[in-house]
Order: C-alpha cells, then sequence, then structure tokens
C-alpha cells in the first residue's frame, strides 16, 4: 500500500511539474505566434503561423507528454474484439490506434501499471458490432452487455479502475455506435475518457473529459494517391464547391434540396456521375462541403485537408477533432445549417486574401491528420494521445 502511495505521489508530482512549465509557455506572448514544422527528421523547429489556440502552450505540452507520459495496456480479453480493430475501412482510426498501442514501437506503453497515468482498454466496438449484434434488430444490448462484462473483469483483477472509478482509463472507437457501447458501464459513460469520432455534444459527450477522433477512411489500408500530393497552390480550382453523398440525416437532406444540380459552381450531387472521380472533384475544388449524416462525424473532413480543399463544416454539436488546441477557423469555414440557402453567398464572400490563408492553415495542419506507419512525431496517433494527455493533467488523483 505504501509503495503505491508513493508511486501516485511521484507521478502526480511530475504531472506538476508539467502543468507550471505549460502555464509558464502559455503566458510567454513573445512567442505567442509561434508554432511546430516538422522537419524531415522528424525534429521539431518554431516558426510563424495561426492554427494553434496558443502554439507555444502546445509545444511545451507536447514536449512534457514526450517526457513523461505513460499508458498500460490492459492485456485481459480475447482476439477478435479485444486487442485487434478495423484498419482498411471507414473505422480505420480505431483499429490503427490500437494496432500501434499493442504493437508498435512508440515511447509510451509501459509493462508497469503503477507506472502508468493512464489505463487503455483495448477493446474494438466495431468488432462487436461485427460479431455480437444481429443485423437488422437495432439491439444493441450484446455490445453494452460486453463492455460492463469488461470493466467488471479489470475491476476485479485490478486495482486501478476502482481507485478512481475510471477516470485515469480510457476507451477508443470510431464507430457510430460506441456512445451506445460505452453506456454499458456508467463510470466509463460518466467519468472515464471516451475517445469517439461519434463526438456529438448534444448525446453525451463531454469535451471536458472525452476527446474527438478524426475519421479516416483509408481503402485498402491507404491513401488515395491522388490526396498524397495535392496540385500547386497557384493552380487554378475551377469550381467554387464540391459534395457527393447520399440522403443519410436532415443536414443532408436540406443541402441537396436547396443545391443538388441547381448550380455549376456548386458541384452538389446525391450521386457521384460515373463519368467524374471522387478526388479529381475535391482537387478542382475550393470549398468541400462536410455535412454530417446521420451522426456528426464524416470521413470529408480529413479527405479535404488531404486534398488541400477548405473543409464546410455543416454539422450540429459536433466536437471538432484536437480542438483544445487547433484553431478551426484558421484552416476551415463552419457554416450554420439556417445558412444553407446562403451558401453560395458566404462562400463567395470569403476573400482571396482569407481564402490563401486557409489554404495556408491546411497545409501546415495536414501532419496532424496523417497515420504513419511507423508513428512520426506530431501525426494523428500523437495528437490523439496528446488529447488524452490533456485530460490527464486535468485530473487530480490522491
Amino acid at each position: 500500500m505504501q509503495r503505491r502511495a508513493n508511486s501516485n505521489n511521484k507521478k502526480e508530482q511530475g504531472l506538476a511539474k508539467s502543468r507550471a512549465a505549460i502555464r509558464k509557455a502559455a503566458s510567454n506572448r513573445n512567442l505567442s505566434s509561434a508554432i511546430i514544422n516538422i522537419n524531415s527528421n522528424g525534429s521539431s523547429i518554431l516558426s510563424s503561423s495561426t492554427i494553434y489556440r496558443n502554439p507555444t502552450a502546445f509545444f511545451q505540452s507536447y514536449k512534457e507528454m514526450e517526457k513523461r507520459f505513460k499508458v498500460y495496456v490492459y492485456e485481459e480479453g480475447e482476439l477478435p474484439i479485444v486487442h485487434d480493430g478495423p484498419c482498411k475501412d471507414i473505422y480505420t482510426s480505431e483499429g490503427r490506434f490500437i494496432h500501434e498501442m499493442e504493437h508498435g514501437n512508440n515511447r509510451f506503453r509501459t509493462n508497469n501499471p503503477r507506472a502508468a497515468h493512464v489505463y487503455f482498454m483495448p477493446f474494438s466496438v466495431t468488432w462487436m458490432v461485427k460479431y455480437l449484434y444481429t443485423p437488422d434488430t437495432y439491439n444493441l444490448t450484446p455490445l453494452k452487455q460486453f463492455v460492463s462484462d469488461y470493466v467488471k473483469l479489470i475491476s476485479v483483477k485490478h486495482p486501478f479502475w476502482n481507485t478512481t472509478q475510471g477516470a485515469d482509463h480510457f476507451m477508443l472507437s470510431c464507430h457510430d455506435w460506441a456512445p451506445h457501447a460505452s453506456r454499458g458501464n456508467s463510470f466509463l459513460y460518466n467519468t472515464s475518457i471516451r475517445v469517439l469520432c461519434n463526438a456529438n455534444s448534444s448525446e453525451g459527450f463531454n469535451p471536458q473529459k472525452d476527446v474527438s477522433l478524426p475519421e479516416i477512411h483509408l481503402y485498402g489500408g491507404n491513401v488515395n494517391p491522388k490526396l498524397i500530393s495535392p496540385p500547386p497552390s497557384n493552380l487554378s480550382r475551377p469550381f467554387l464547391a464540391f459534395f457527393a453523398g447520399g440522403l443519410h440525416g436532415p443536414i443532408r437532406s436540406i443541402l441537396l434540396q436547396h443545391w443538388k444540380g441547381r448550380d455549376s459552381d456548386l458541384r452538389i450531387y446525391e450521386y457521384l456521375p460515373k463519368d467524374q472521380d471522387y478526388y479529381d472533384s475535391m482537387l478542382w475544388s475550393k470549398f468541400c462541403l462536410c455535412p454530417s449524416g446521420y451522426e456528426v462525424a464524416s470521413p470529408r473532413i480529413v479527405e479535404a485537408v488531404y486534398a488541400e480543399c477548405i473543409p464546410v463544416i455543416l454539422s450540429d454539436h459536433y466536437v471538432l477533432p484536437f480542438s483544445d488546441v487547433l484553431k478551426w477557423e484558421a484552416f476551415s469555414i463552419q457554416v450554420d445549417i439556417s445558412e444553407i440557402p446562403r451558401l453560395k453567398e458566404i462562400l463567395l464572400g470569403v476573400s482571396e486574401d482569407k481564402y490563401l490563408m486557409l489554404k495556408e492553415g491546411l497545409r501546415a495542419v495536414r501532419k496532424h491528420f496523417v497515420l504513419n506507419q511507423p508513428v512520426k512525431k506530431f501525426d494523428v496517433f500523437h495528437m490523439i494521445l496528446h488529447s488524452v494527455w490533456l485530460r490527464r493533467l486535468n485530473l487530480r488523483v490522491g
């Protein structure tokens, strides 16, 4: 018991030092315009940009994370639902993170649970749906029951869950039903850190403790080659805006009702014509519309970042990924749903100077949304961990 107390005291003292260093950096106004760029060798330097809320605070926080942060991954549970996840479809973010924590050569995982600041529960809600859900029943009880059983297993076998009622534990999932699955344990839902693509603040997502996970759709596990190297910035983009997608949810209904096939500048489709390529259309457009479907998240946002096509966020109650540190207005536009009838007017009202500034922001922020193998500094894996790190910093464990 004494050893556990000493271990906790040492961790908390280290976190207190990190908090003090971040506060000091945040108040350094002389460097308030500085941000991180990544050299080819993965090292970091400071230069000017505007994509961060407080660049020096973020940079210091990231350094503190690299220096201190340790994650324990529970070994309980069996394949395929635990210790695995999808890596080649719309839920790629889920599988790739689990795989990196389980098998990657990163500095954050520890095999000593008493040295850990947080505890990762590596179950896959996507695989729960695949293996436990009966199609067309809309009965999510088996998912919630699995989560309930898993939390019971680790809480009986280990002391760490009960010490904080799960506040220093986290789950991660990109599946739409992950928030429902997390209801299998009330402390997981209300207290633990839930890293979710379905980050809907009107449905229980709490930005103070939960983390918004980018939805990244990698067909076959790779970024489409056309998005790896977008056209030069000085190349003209002939279309004002582009969207193609099914009639899912009320926002898309409004968008298609007002703009589908009505204006040659706004290439708005429910079904993309067979003679057109989806990614070419993004690369030829100045703005890419990103409306929510039945759930708030959309892989179009990350695709638009890759294509350097300004994302136009059309969503209610969506907490955007990494918004603790990223200033989304520096590389995207948010349009209220009520303003969709004025969409063309709003986009035409973006000055050339602002458009170029947004494009520059997209180029700067891209590195934070890339899935690398092996992982690299400041990429999406590290940004996810940094979001979890921030929430652990805000937690005082006695």
